[in-house]
């Protein structure tokens, strides 16, 4: 019994018939898909622009033939009720409502219409597939957060029973925890691993620690898919042997979609079939692929809520291979609100100082993990967990290397904690700036 596809069906996403639509866009070629692409775009703006007052009032200048006159959304634009967003015709009991996770800083409620989300879940459903993952059959081991509140937890454990999942904590990463987690793979024919990838690339150092591989103990497994959290060259390299399976890396939004999916050929394919995404400079201009700019928005298909040249927040590059049909995600950046700024005036993207932190403190394998938080505009506190307390001589090299790449007389203070502080959902925010708080 396809018991996901179902469970899709069960709550209002028809999910057969956007498997089909989806085929229908992934068999045109050339000007065939450029049309479609262009017609889209049209379509959604005029439908926002006719049935919802929201839209109407943030787009009163635009010329459905002049896509440079559509407005760039942001979160900011989005903090209003629900209801006063959502489009003619549409309630929130007939629609798909969640929220964000706040990552950015800016939570808020967003809908999806049904057709709209079942469209998203036969494209993630494609992805997967490409590493012969079907979620009616394959079980996941499943690494995210989970509601504490007792409503909460039972209703995602009954969704994860109907999506052939289990899943771990990621709010206790210790040794003891991952001896549970070992035991429960040995014992379960896992086909793919998911989640956040702190949680999981802690798991991996559990295991190089125990040196175990861990497809010699679960055989079936096929892959693993991470998402939400950066994932580093170290760290994919590191998961790769532990695992000794292929390792994916996923970037999505679920206001919007899977926005970019690593193929077999590891290039990062950006979603062009529901989605069309943009690089845009600071005033809104279109840049060359190539270049790095906001990663800018619009779903093709949502009706419910518009979400058209939408500013997600993010930094990124569009390869110079891309074309209309296969774009291709070069690089991710980081959050474009998730800068350091410099007692010099210089910024710099505060994963910087992640990872130039990375590259020094993680060598001996003593720190697991740590996050980095700007408390001054001359002031650093990396909170770190370890199995020991930096030496004088370590902090010393740490402060040395962040001056090297950024510039002198910055302060750099040190915290040694026994668990690191993840949001509600279970993610791990590895660089944070207080100056605006």
């Amino acid at each position: 019994m396809q018991l996901f596809d179902f469970s899709l069906k069960f709550n209002g996403f028809d999910i057969n018939k956007a498997k089909l639509a989806l085929d229908d866009i992934q068999a045109l070629h050339g000007d065939e898909f450029e049309r479609y692409l262009n017609n889209k775009r049209k379509e959604i703006v005029a439908f926002h622009l006719e049935n919802n007052s929201f839209y109407k009032s943030l787009g009163k200048n635009i010329s459905l033939n002049d896509w440079d006159s559509v407005p760039v959304m942001t979160k900011r634009h989005l903090q209003q009720p629900l209801e006063q967003r959502l489009s003619n015709g549409y309630t929130k009991d007939a629609v798909y409502v969640n929220k964000t996770s706040g990552s950015s800083g800016d939570p808020f409620i967003f809908a999806k219409d049904k057709w709209c989300h079942a469209l998203t879940w036969a494209e993630i459903m494609n992805r997967f597939s490409w590493y012969g993952i079907d979620f009616n059959t394959s079980k996941q081991a499943r690494f995210y957060g989970i509601p504490l509140d007792k409503k909460g937890y039972y209703k995602e454990r009954l969704k994860d029973w109907f999506s052939n999942r289990f899943r771990f904590s990621v709010f206790d990463l210790s040794d003891n925890a991952f001896e549970k987690v070992l035991s429960k793979f040995k014992s379960t024919a896992f086909d793919y691993i998911n989640g956040y990838t702190s949680p999981i690339v802690q798991f991996a150092k559990y295991l190089k620690r125990e040196r175990v591989i861990l497809k010699s103990v679960c055989p079936t497994l096929k892959v693993c898919i991470v998402t939400s959290e950066m994932l580093f060259d170290e760290d994919k390299t590191l998961l790769k042997t532990q695992f000794g399976i292929p390792v994916v890396n996923e970037y999505g939004a679920s206001e919007l979609d899977l926005i970019a999916f690593q193929n077999p050929d590891d290039q990062w394919l950006v979603n062009h079939e529901t989605l069309y995404v943009e690089i845009l400079d600071d005033d809104d201009n279109v840049l060359p692929y190539g270049q790095e700019g906001r990663i800018v928005i619009t779903s093709l298909y949502n009706k419910a809520h518009p979400f058209i040249r939408y500013d997600i927040g993010d930094v990124g590059i569009l390869s110079e291979e891309s074309t209309l049909q296969k774009p291709i995600l070069k690089k991710l950046i980081g959050r474009t609100n998730d800068i350091a700024i410099l007692p010099s005036g210089k910024t710099a993207a505060g994963l910087t100082f992640y990872y130039i932190t990375k590259s020094v403190i993680e060598n001996d394998g003593n720190v697991s993990e740590f996050v980095i938080e700007q408390l001054a505009i001359d002031t650093f506190k990396i909170k770190y967990v370890s199995r020991r307390i930096l030496t004088p001589n370590e902090e010393t090299v740490v402060k040395q290397e962040m001056e090297r790449y950024l510039e002198p007389n910055i302060s750099i203070d040190f915290e040694r904690v026994k668990v690191l502080k993840r949001t509600k959902a279970g993610k791990l925010k590895q660089f944070v700036s207080k100056l605006n708080s």
